[in-house]
Parts: C-alpha cells; sequence; structure tokens
C-alpha cells in the first residue's frame, strides 16, 4: 500500500516542480482544510549567487525507472524508530527511495537536538551525495557543519523545522525545506484552540512545548503568542529530555501539574508523540473525556483513536509523509538535474472528529 501511494506522491512532487517553474511563489501543499496563515517573511537572496552544482547527471528521468540510483543519501526521520510522527516521515522518504533508486541510510536522533549534530558531523565523515536533516539545533549550531558539508561538495537539505540562514546562502545549491512554517502553524493552532473551545479571558490553559529549542521552539512561541492575546492565563512547561525521547515518561509530570492546577480548561502539546498520548495523560489525572479541551501538533494513530472517543479535540496536522518524500528527492533532484532549493509548506489543516473519517485509513496506513 505504501509504494501505491509513494508512487502518487512522486506524481504530486513532479507537479509541484512544474508549478515551481511557472511561478515564483513558495510552493503550496493541496489540502482539504487550509490553515489560515500570512505570509511567510521572505528571504533576503540579494548578493551574490553561489555556482550551481557541476555534478549532474543524465537527462530528463522516465516514469518508473531508477533515475536517481548511485545517489547515496543520509537521512534524519527526527525520533526514535516505530514513533507515531517519525515513522510517517521515515515512510515518506522510503517511498522517494523506491521512486527514485537512491540509497537512503537512516538516523534516529530521540528529537535530541546535541545528538543531531553528533549524527550530523558522523554522516559528513561517510562523505555521502547528501544529507537530509531535520533543523531542530538551530543556525547558530548547525551553520558551520552545514558549511563544512557543502565544502566537500554534500548537498544538505532540511525538513520539519527551517534553517534560515543556512537556506539562505545555499538555495541554489539545493538547500529547501519541507515542513510547516513553525510560527504560523502554532499561532494557528493557538488560535483556533481558542475559538472552538469557547474559552475565556482569564481561564487556565497548559503549553507544553519546546521554547528552549532553536528554531522549533518557534512553533511553541506562536501558540503561546495566540493563547496570551485570547486573555488566558498560560501555564507552561518545557518538555523535559525523558519525555522529548519517550512520551509516556511525561505522565507523572502532567499528573502534577493538573493537579496543582485543577482548573485547567485547555491544554496544547506542541509535539507529536505527545499529542499521541493525551488519553494516557488524561486518564492517569483523572480526567474524563471531554474535561479538558486538548489540542496539539500532529496527527498518529494514536491521536486518531484519541479524537474518535473524545479524549483530543483538535490537531493540526503538517502532512509529514511529504517532509519524507521531499527530503530524499530534492537531493536526487539537485545532484542529478542542478534544482535550487524548494520551500515546501506541508502545513494542511486541522484535524477534529468532524473530518476524522476521511483520514483514518490514512493515519492508520502511517501515510498521514
Amino acid at each position: 500500500m505504501l509504494r501505491k501511494f509513494g508512487r502518487i506522491a512522486f506524481v504530486i512532487a513532479l507537479a509541484s516542480l512544474l508549478l515551481v517553474a511557472c511561478a515564483t511563489a513558495t510552493a503550496q501543499v493541496p489540502t482539504t482544510a487550509q490553515v489560515p496563515t500570512t505570509a511567510a517573511p521572505a528571504t533576503d537572496t540579494s548578493g551574490p549567487v553561489a555556482a550551481l552544482p557541476t555534478n549532474t547527471q543524465g537527462a530528463v528521468p522516465a516514469a518508473g525507472t531508477n533515475w536517481c540510483s548511485g545517489t547515496n543519501i543520509v537521512f534524519f526521520p527526527g525520533g526514535s524508530a516505530g514513533g507515531g510522527f517519525e515513522t510517517v516521515v521515515y515512510n515518506g522518504a522510503v517511498a522517494a527511495a523506491k521512486d527514485t533508486g537512491a540509497t537512503v541510510q537512516y538516523l534516529w536522533s530521540d528529537w535530541d537536538p546535541a545528538k543531531m549534530i553528533t549524527q550530523f558531523q558522523q554522516a559528513m565523515a561517510t562523505k555521502p551525495d547528501g544529507i537530509a536533516i531535520m533543523g531542530h539545533p538551530g543556525d547558530t549550531a548547525f551553520d558551520p557543519l552545514i558549511d563544512q558539508a557543502e565544502s566537500q561538495g554534500i548537498i544538505v537539505t532540511s525538513m520539519n523545522t527551517q534553517l534560515p540562514l543556512a537556506q539562505a546562502k545555499y538555495q541554489s545549491k539545493g538547500f529547501g525545506y519541507a515542513g510547516a512554517i513553525l510560527y504560523q502553524a502554532g499561532y494557528a493552532l493557538g488560535q483556533e484552540a481558542v475559538l472552538r473551545s469557547g474559552v475565556k479571558a482569564g481561564d487556565k490553559a497548559f503549553l507544553w512545548g519546546l521554547l528552549s529549542q532553536a528554531g522549533r521552539g518557534e512553533r511553541t512561541k506562536g501558540v503561546k503568542d495566540a493563547l496570551e492575546k485570547a486573555g488566558l492565563k498560560v501555564i507552561y512547561l518545557e518538555i523535559d529530555a525523558k519525555t522529548n525521547a519517550d512520551a509516556s515518561a511525561g505522565v507523572p509530570v502532567f499528573t502534577g501539574i493538573m493537579s496543582a492546577n485543577p482548573d485547567i480548561k485547555l491544554m496544547v502539546t506542541d509535539h507529536g508523540n505527545l499529542t499521541g498520548t493525551v488519553q494516557t495523560f488524561l486518564q492517569a489525572a483523572g480526567k474524563k473525556p471531554g474535561d479538558v479541551y486538548a489540542a496539539g501538533f500532529d496527527i498518529s494513530g494514536n491521536a486518531i483513536t484519541a479524537i474518535q472517543s473524545g479524549w483530543l479535540q483538535l490537531v493540526i496536522d503538517q502532512q509529514q509523509y511529504l517532509q519524507g518524500y521531499f527530503g530524499v528527492l530534492q537531493i536526487c533532484l539537485t545532484k542529478h538535474y542542478a534544482f535550487g532549493g524548494l520551500q515546501i509548506d506541508t502545513g494542511a489543516g486541522f484535524v477534529s472528529k468532524d473530518n476524522i473519517d476521511v483520514l483514518a485509513p490514512l493515519v492508520k496506513a502511517q501515510i498521514r
């Protein structure tokens, strides 16, 4: 089934490329429920443009051929093997590898920015053709290493979390981005959760996020700004390292928060695996379905179950399958055909009980 949908995604990818060739606007993935966001700030591309790659190969690929065979890619799915969110990212990358013939090695990082940096150094030492990274460590930590990789002719592209400085510097060499525009997505979720939940100014909201992470923290900041603008009293907690790697480790943390603040009316989890564990969190805290309006990122099999059973009310979907697919495809297109970096906003829309039946089969297949 994944292979079937991988072929469909390949057609989507090629269609997107044609659109990019015809317009300068940021590529936008078609969705059924579009997130209302403002345009992302324009990237400053003034100054000298870096030379295009000179190691391009072949002619225009024929459908069904392994046109990217012989290309070695190191790919960062993000978290742990088997995790709800990162498995979908991985599945997208696997489909792209099958469709293009690229050889892909996968490195799991437990969502640990420090581990991502170490793994990038290790990956660079193997001299692959390209590395598709999660941008969680941020520009300050990542950019010196990206400079080294680029100087060695290694194509680098990012997913899920933007590295705007690196992208501006190396876009002509294939540094693109596939993922949601984080602050906008966070703000949209916070705003929509306030609207749908019916909370009032002065009510308490619990936000569990990653403000401390450069780049990645922009999404949490967007949620926080939206909740505070609505006049809510925001109780914020940083996701600790153990919970970041294994959501179940956060159960005692959550029960402590709810015990100290039994009047919390709204909660937002800015982490796909935590959102998928909302039912467990609330049950451990002695709550019933609907006692607390729960919203978060991102869709997973557990999140689907939680929505259907009334524990989770709202999820914003960033179509992470496409992040994986385009991460591999970007490197292949740059390596073989000198395509510059594409910026693809995979942010989709909101998922709730109103549209869950349409998406549930695809989520269970770990495609959405």
